[in-house]
């Protein structure tokens, strides 16, 4: 089997079991803050945190033995924007409440019958499209090149090797006090202590991102013909998805839309097997036009961001690379306005 043949059927599993994992255990950050900040519930937030923290220590032990080159992805580059990243997460992360949910949350709850969430995948898919090479495309270029730097520390352990400490010896101290506090956060938490399933669950979305690397970054090293280094995100995998639909004649499936494709597999058979399937549809034309500019946000914010929840959240800080943190404070800032404060989006009145 071709290294690219390869990658695609990793990525189809990999997909998978997110798929899988995410329906049971209702993985999602929107879900995680709104029970963090406004229903008193800490355990989903925990269990992301965990997930990050089993990230960064897989992916960091595959970079350390050389078996993937993190370098190669889009999130370690020596020139970027901050403004953008973080104006792309604030966007993502307001979208995120208007849509009640990310778009990898959008794609499980697709398999469980969800038709709002059909109206979510598509309307994002097409906004990251015309953000990435469309309408909107000309203008966001315009705003990169505008506020971009080059700078000569893009991670947490490039700043370290700054002040003199070897290459070694800066990732393992970047990971380490990085992974110590998401740890310590997650199980200081009683109740998540207590819910093995939500345990379980941030270490195999944890597992999956390092997967991703090791798949595209060692088994899909090609010289003839390279992969593109990547793991799991959803913004422009579900554009590249969209596209692959309807034009799959003169297109190629990657990784990314071979990941889409294995989670709607997934989270449908779970779904199906445990009677957890039931279509579902939207209350209002109101509800309709919240939920379809809140995918608008997530797929022109995704795309400014560099990722989505999962893209910049997990892969993209799994590298430590600092304009991942940068995204991820947009994304998170995001939320909490659409969730708390005088930004905060009003429920929907029950007819």
């Amino acid at each position: 089997m071709e290294a690219a043949q390869l990658v695609i059927l990793a990525g189809l599993v990999i997909g998978l079991v997110y798929g899988v994992a995410g329906l049971l255990s209702g993985f999602c950050l929107m879900s995680s803050m709104r029970g963090f900040l406004t229903d008193g519930d800490g355990r989903l937030v925990r269990t992301y945190a965990l997930a990050i923290a089993v990230a960064i220590v897989a992916s960091q032990f595959l970079a350390g033995n050389g078996l993937v080159d993190l370098g190669k992805s889009i999130y370690l580059q020596q020139s970027f924007s901050a403004p953008v990243l973080f104006l792309g997460g604030l966007l993502f992360g307001y979208g995120m409440v208007l849509s009640n949910g990310c778009g990898s949350r959008a794609l499980v709850l697709l398999g469980r019958g969800n038709l709002r969430s059909f109206v979510v995948v598509i309307v994002l898919a097409i906004a990251a499209q015309m953000t990435l090479k469309g309408l909107i495309a000309p203008a966001r270029i315009a705003l990169v090149q505008a506020s971009q730097m080059t700078v000569s520390a893009n991670s947490l352990p490039s700043l370290l090797r700054m002040i003199g400490v070897t290459e070694s010896l800066s990732r393992a101290l970047a990971a380490a006090a990085t992974v110590i506090a998401l740890v310590l956060f997650a199980f200081a938490h009683p109740a998540f202590r207590r819910s093995p399933g939500q345990i379980a669950a941030g270490v195999i979305v944890g597992l999956l991102v390092a997967a991703g690397w090791y798949v595209t970054g060692y088994l899909g090293a090609d010289d003839f013909n390279p992969v593109p280094v990547t793991s799991l995100t959803f913004v422009a995998p579900l554009a590249d998805s969209l596209q692959y639909a309807m034009l799959s004649t003169g297109l190629t499936p990657n990784f990314g839309v071979a990941t889409v494709a294995g989670v709607f597999a997934g989270s449908l058979v779970t779904a199906l097997a445990t009677g957890r399937f039931k279509l579902e549809g939207y209350s209002s034309p109101r509800h309709m036009l919240r939920s379809g500019t809140g995918a608008a946000l997530m797929g022109i914010g995704g795309v400014m961001a560099f990722g989505c929840s999962i893209g910049q959240g997990l892969t993209g800080v799994s590298t430590l690379a600092l304009g991942s943190f940068v995204a991820v404070a947009g994304i998170l800032l995001g939320t909490a306005a659409g969730l708390r404060g005088s930004l905060r989006v009003q429920p929907l009145a029950v007819a």
